[in-house]
């Protein structure tokens, strides 16, 4: 274990001075008013910063009480988690008292005023707003009818949020660790998927009774469409969101239409088939020249471990023993 803060390889700041601090987070954020409340006007501020695509992770310490005024964020979500201390959120007519198990989720589309304790760290999650509704639009099968708002205040004790919590931590242990997932395409996108679907069905939001509701029944054709869909782009960085577009058809409505052609679902069918194209690179690979963790990775899977573990239970031996023939 280290006791270096989050995203420590990324420092973009560590200053006392306020107009320091407030260009280095504006450069990554927006324009936003900062105001030192402790009456001498000085911060010992560190902002750590890394942006992979549509999402970005950032862990920000002002290091003294402060008020932040951004008005609206317009173009991103944030998630905000406090790993100490509190703050207060207030975003439109609403507000909440963030803390460790009180996390944040502002509307872009309304104004935004916080206060920060003096020992208020966060780890602060950045998401691309048009990506996001994008990927909800997917999910739906259909166009947004209106912007996409989540509840302001997230309990960090829900199951699912600690699930979705989960996929956060490992992408911050992958940047730490210089891990292989920011680098590998296939990998990175399964991450954002999960990032993205998770984070939609977790947090309340105004399209969650349409996420929860029961899908309408898709036909067998199309099912088959979806099939051979994944069969041919299984090497490309591909979500069961993209699939479900693809053949005009909501994700529930996918997932259901393979569970009752198939028997299986979308994202195992595609599993299943970047498993068979894994052992057949591994069949024919230098076993000299060729890294098991390597080849998994480039084909969309994050764990080593789990991967060897379903390697194994589908073709009765380890990876290792396909490569060495």
């Amino acid at each position: 274990m280290t006791d270096e803060p989050p995203l420590f390889r990324h420092e973009g700041a560590h200053t006392r001075d306020v107009d320091e601090a407030r260009e280095l987070v504006t450069r990554a954020f927006c324009t936003h008013q900062l105001l030192p409340l402790d009456g001498h006007g000085v911060l010992d501020a560190r902002f750590h910063s890394v942006r992979l695509g549509d999402v970005g992770l950032n862990y920000l310490d002002y290091g003294a009480e402060v008020r932040i005024a951004p008005g609206q964020l317009q173009d991103f979500f944030l998630v905000q988690m406090p790993l100490a201390g509190h703050a207060e959120i207030i975003c439109g007519k609403d507000s909440v008292l963030s803390d460790p198990l009180m996390a944040s989720v502002p509307a872009p589309d309304r104004d935004l005023v916080m206060r920060w304790s003096a020992n208020n760290p966060q780890l602060i999650v950045w998401i691309d707003r048009e990506a996001l509704e994008r990927h909800l639009s997917k999910m739906l099968g259909r166009p947004l009818a209106q912007p996409l708002r989540f509840d302001l205040g997230m309990d960090m004790t829900q199951q699912a949020i600690r699930s979705w919590r989960n996929v956060v931590e490992l992408m911050r242990s992958e940047i730490d660790m210089d891990g292989a997932i920011p680098t590998e395409p296939l990998a990175m996108t399964e991450l954002q998927r999960l990032l993205f679907s998770q984070l939609l069905i977790a947090q309340p939001n105004n399209y969650s009774a349409a996420l929860h509701r029961d899908p309408a029944p898709s036909a067998p054709k199309v099912i088959k469409q979806a099939a051979e869909l994944i069969d041919a782009h299984a090497a490309e960085p591909l979500t069961v969101e993209d699939v479900a577009e693809a053949v005009g058809i909501g994700v529930r409505a996918l997932q259901d239409g393979f569970r009752r052609f198939l028997d299986t679902t979308p994202m195992n069918y595609l599993r299943e088939v970047r498993l068979r194209r894994v052992r057949a690179e591994l069949e024919l690979a230098d076993p000299a020249r060729t890294n098991v963790t390597d080849v998994a990775m480039r084909w969309g899977f994050l764990h080593a471990g789990r991967f060897s573990v379903q390697y194994r239970q589908r073709f009765g031996e380890s990876p290792s023993a396909t490569l060495r023939g």
